[in-house]
């Protein structure tokens, strides 16, 4: 699969990453012919979080995919901590520590390429978060470290601290729900879309080097539901199919297709446990749309030009 680097890390990444929120939705046999099928597409990069399934998703994934040192070695492992049962969320510097310590156990490894913060926490203390990521690096426990669903402030505030970069920011994205992008034309205008809602965020992680990792690529709304097959957006399902029917494709590869072909070199995070889904995503790196087909998906969503 095509690669990138992620943010300033120098760390080569395929373009995209399998989300593991759901593994534990499937069966024991499910999950290991998932996990292979990602492999064997190219596709190892995966994506978890310390609260998906109260840890239940990252045990499953380390069993499906037999976690030993030769496999660990094929493998590019990010988690997310900070989201914390009965409080909100932590940013502590025991937490995060502690929490770290929870996910290299369950998923039988000595180390993430990848931690990121999960989502702002409104107490956070910068001082401790630095303490924290410096404590887990120089034990060799964490190699990198990105934050989610952050605006430029906050991983402002986060960076005058830290010694080591920030290289991801998690960021919901998808055709449907793509402010972040559509904002750019709206500047200087006084209509509701020339709200910047998100301090600039995509040209900020452009400018320092921090890779935006798009979740829920294919939702509208906050897990509403897919927009692709919907009825509530006929006019976008059209063009897509249309667009898809061209390439001999599915319309699942042309949606995620639409998000590469942005020059921010984004990676996508996947939600899929179907095989044959996942490898629909992946064909989309070896699609390169048209700047026309791209503003022609972008009108269909319903954008406006000015």
């Amino acid at each position: 699969m095509r690669s990138i680097q992620l943010g300033g890390s120098g760390l080569t990444v395929p373009v995209i990453a399998v989300g593991c929120m759901r593994i534990n939705t499937i069966g024991k046999a499910e999950a290991e012919r998932f996990v292979k099928a990602a492999l064997d597409l190219g596709a190892n990069f995966f994506d978890h979080a310390n609260v998906y399934g109260d840890g239940e998703c990252e045990e499953i994934f380390a069993g499906a995919v037999g976690m030993n040192n030769t496999v660990r070695e094929k493998l590019i492992l990010q988690s997310k901590c900070g989201i914390r049962k009965g409080i909100a969320f932590d940013f502590s510097k025991e937490h995060i520590l502690a929490s770290t310590d929870g996910i290299l156990k369950r998923l039988r490894t000595d180390y993430l390429d990848v931690l990121l913060l999960h989502r702002p926490d409104l107490l956070v203390e910068p001082e401790e978060v630095a303490e924290a990521f410096g404590i887990l690096h120089a034990q060799g426990k964490v190699r990198n470290f990105g934050v989610s669903n952050q605006n430029p402030m906050q991983i402002e505030l986060l960076r005058k601290y830290l010694r080591q970069p920030i290289v991801a920011n998690q960021l919901q994205l998808s055709i449907v729900h793509a402010s972040m992008i559509s904002q750019a034309l709206h500047v200087n205008m006084e209509d509701d879309k020339a709200l910047n809602r998100d301090g600039s965020v995509l040209d900020f992680c452009r400018l320092n080097s921090i890779t935006i990792q798009p979740w829920s690529p294919f939702q509208y709304g906050f897990f509403e539901g897919v927009f692709l097959g919907s009825d509530k957006f006929p006019v976008l399902n059209a063009k897509i199919d249309e667009i898809a029917k061209k390439y001999a494709v599915s319309n699942t590869t042309i949606a995620m297709a639409w998000l590469l072909r942005h020059p921010a070199k984004m990676q996508p995070v996947t939600g899929t446990m179907n095989p044959a889904r996942l490898e629909d995503c992946v064909k989309a790196a070896e699609i390169n749309l048209t700047r026309e087909e791209w503003y022609e998906i972008y009108l269909a969503a319903g954008n406006v030009l000015p």
